[in-house]
């Protein structure tokens, strides 16, 4: 039985009306209900076969975190109720996936990766024409790419995407102009972060568009990121644009630039480009390449002073309406020695390399 369908079975049951009654207000409640889910795994291999068996750098990798290993990337359950005028969502998972993702939140009382470790959003939602309002904890406005993998092209995520934020904490206020155009207002804790680590709050804009054929977003994000009493105003700009040149064949495009203040130092600066081309083979076969630069010279976002360069090549197959499989091979190159190598030092860290180079199974089945 679809899950969709049954929040209505559950309210005939209980009333025990039947389809020719009139709809109750406990009936027009659970036709806004959905239940949702799914779980995402994957099989990674390294050919730097890392001596820690991690991919990517600290803090990345929300998916294939994991050399050499068949494991759980995420498995997600949640509910939402569609605004009519009030409405939430609230979303959980776990996996290596949520253990990236919350690696970097602010430790204090009530707060930190452990406390907020499983969430991936709660928040509630109220909608009045052509605005709605919504607060809690909610997907980033920012970049190309979701936290569900079954939502993107490719299996592993951008440096673009891994960089930049998930999720965020706030208030986000939309208002549609018309059925393309729509404009969003945030007020925000901050980057990333369901804690505050600091006394300055964030906002966050968006202008965006929706055609038959192209869609396309500018982002910003402007506020306090310093923390234990250092000054740190980033600025960050954000643009986004995906075409459908024929029903086969789509490209998206982004670019990144951002700036932050640093104590008795010069402003950090790092920009972000990339390029993904799409092609439907068939019905259920795509074929999708990526190619990216990340450059972040003073290794404000990354933690190191480098160029981040990668291409990659996804292929996608749905034999079934909620499975979608992803086969990936994907090169990464840096100015710096920063991906895990096989050799160890005395202490027993991998000794680290300049490059790395992986093959990702991944299979998700979502309802």
């Amino acid at each position: 039985m679809p899950f969709a369908a049954l929040p209505c079975l559950l309210s005939s049951l209980v009333l025990g009306q039947s389809e020719s009654d009139p709809p109750s207000a406990l009936e027009a409640l659970a036709s806004r209900l959905k239940v949702e889910g799914g779980a995402d795994v994957y099989y990674g291999y390294n050919f730097n076969r890392p001596a820690d068996g991690a991919n990517f750098i600290p803090g990345t990798g929300t998916t294939g975190k994991r050399d050499n290993e068949l494991t759980l990337n995420l498995a997600s359950l949640g509910v939402s109720l569609e605004p009519a005028p009030v409405g939430f969502r609230v979303l959980v998972g776990l996996g290596t996936a949520m253990e990236v993702v919350h690696a970097a939140e602010p430790v204090g009382t009530a707060t930190g990766p452990d406390v907020w470790r499983f969430l991936q959003q709660a928040s509630l939602s109220f909608a009045h024409g052509p605005l709605t309002l919504e607060a809690g904890v909610y997907p980033s406005h920012i970049g190309l790419e979701s936290f569900q993998s079954q939502l993107n092209w490719t299996y592993t995520r951008s440096w673009m995407g891994e960089l930049s934020p998930y999720y965020q904490t706030g208030l986000k206020g939309t208002w549609k102009f018309s059925d393309a155009w729509s404009a969003q207002l945030h007020l925000l804790n901050g980057w990333q972060t369901i804690g505050e680590n600091n006394r300055g709050k964030a906002l966050g804009t968006q202008v965006a568009y929706s055609g038959e054929r192209l869609s396309a977003a500018f982002n910003t994000f402007i506020g306090e990121e310093g923390s234990g009493g250092s000054e740190g105003l980033r600025l960050f700009a954000d643009g986004v644009a995906t075409y459908k040149v024929t029903d086969a064949f789509s490209v998206a495009a982004t670019a990144d630039v951002g700036t932050q203040q640093r104590p008795e130092q010069d402003a950090a600066f790092w920009y972000a480009a990339g390029l993904n081309a799409r092609v439907q083979l068939a019905q259920p076969v795509a074929v999708t390449a990526r190619a990216e630069l990340f450059d972040d010279r003073d290794g404000l976002i990354s933690g190191t002073a480098q160029r981040l360069v990668e291409g990659t090549v996804t292929l996608e197959v749905k034999p079934a309406e909620y499975l979608v499989l992803k086969l990936e091979a994907r090169h990464d190159r840096s100015t710096a020695d920063v991906f895990g190598g096989s050799q160890t030092t005395a202490e027993g860290t991998p000794v680290p390399r300049s490059t790395q180079t992986l093959v990702v199974a991944g299979a998700t089945a979502y309802f």
